[in-house]
């Protein structure tokens, strides 16, 4: 059991006044009994009232509007939270692909969540996954031998990938980060037909040094019959622990933007991302990220997409 306190900020201005800005966040921790909330604090620029919901997978999102002209949005997280997950799931009953069917047939989001998407790359893919799966071997064990096939096989590298990078792009420079890693692994489990889902959130600091601690981050959940989803990270070739934070879970990334929406107005924007996350100890880790933005048009009013961490602060 590990109780983290972490804090973000995601930092908007602007050269000119826009208006209307009418924004969706995912920034609160997702539903579950291994994450116990002690405190949740947002705060956001002018203290527009939020509007809750759960979204189809079962994210708690936030709807809020800035219809004033204004210079700056900032949304501000403050939260305090338990984890007591298992670092080591046991799984009490071997479980292959073949008995999937019946939990499938019956479930419309599994269904969803095994269905693969065509790629150009698919015979290269189906080489990766005959490197490591075999009916006759439990489900578990092809998950964690997927995610060692991809901690091995490809190389972690931050700058040459973006969100709109494909899996064929990925596959083909065989790099990235863990938001291309858990792509790769989402393709990889669901042309088995094992259900997998894309999960956002954050890794905190476990002193081993692992990839992405202190920030923002993404891995892969998939379905095991008679035990439900279990997290595991391919970017560090683990399951997932009580380091690690939910914030959304979706077929994809863009199912789990932490924060997007749109505003009007000609501007020029920049953002300013701020993480820390500190550890029972007291020790923090932090991470600041600067970039410029620039989207102009001849129309005198153009409206433009804000897409926090989607084009602009990319999951490490």
């Amino acid at each position: 059991m590990s109780v983290f306190t972490i804090h973000h900020i995601t930092k908007y201005e602007y050269d000119r006044p826009v208006k209307e800005s009418v924004n969706e966040i995912k920034i609160f921790p997702f539903a579950s009994a291994e994450q116990d909330v002690i405190q949740h604090d947002v705060i956001i620029t002018e203290q527009p009232d939020i509007l809750i919901f759960d979204d189809y997978w079962g994210n708690k999102t936030g709807c809020f509007n800035l219809l004033s002209p204004h210079k700056h949005l900032v949304i501000e997280s403050k939260l305090k939270i338990r984890n007591s997950k298992d670092p080591n799931p046991t799984f009490p009953i071997v479980s292959y692909t073949q008995d999937l069917d019946s939990f499938i047939l019956n479930d419309l989001k599994l269904l969803e969540l095994a269905r693969s998407t065509e790629t150009k790359s698919i015979e290269t893919m189906r080489n990766y996954v005959d490197g490591f799966y075999h009916s006759r071997k439990p489900i578990a064990q092809i998950v964690k031998d997927c995610c060692s096939f991809i901690f091995t096989e490809f190389t972690y590298i931050k700058g040459i990938t973006n969100i709109e990078t494909t899996v064929d792009e990925i596959v083909e420079q065989k790099a990235g980060v863990c938001q291309d890693f858990a792509h790769v692994m989402l393709e990889l489990l669901r042309m088995i037909g094992i259900p997998a889902r894309y999960v956002s959130g954050y890794i905190c600091p476990n002193k081993n040094g692992m990839r992405g601690e202190g920030a923002t981050h993404a891995w892969v959940e998939a379905f095991i019959p008679h035990y439900g989803w279990c997290g595991i990270d391919p970017t560090n070739n683990t399951w997932a622990t009580n380091n690690h934070i939910i914030l959304a879970v979706g077929r994809d990334f863009k199912d789990c933007t932490p924060a997007k929406g749109t505003f009007k107005g000609p501007a020029r924007q920049f953002l300013s991302v701020y993480v820390s996350v500190g550890y029972e100890d007291g020790q923090v880790f932090e991470e600041v990220t600067d970039v410029q933005l620039q989207k102009q048009t001849g129309a005198e009013v153009t409206e433009l997409i804000i897409d926090n961490f989607a084009e602009h602060q990319q999951q490490q």
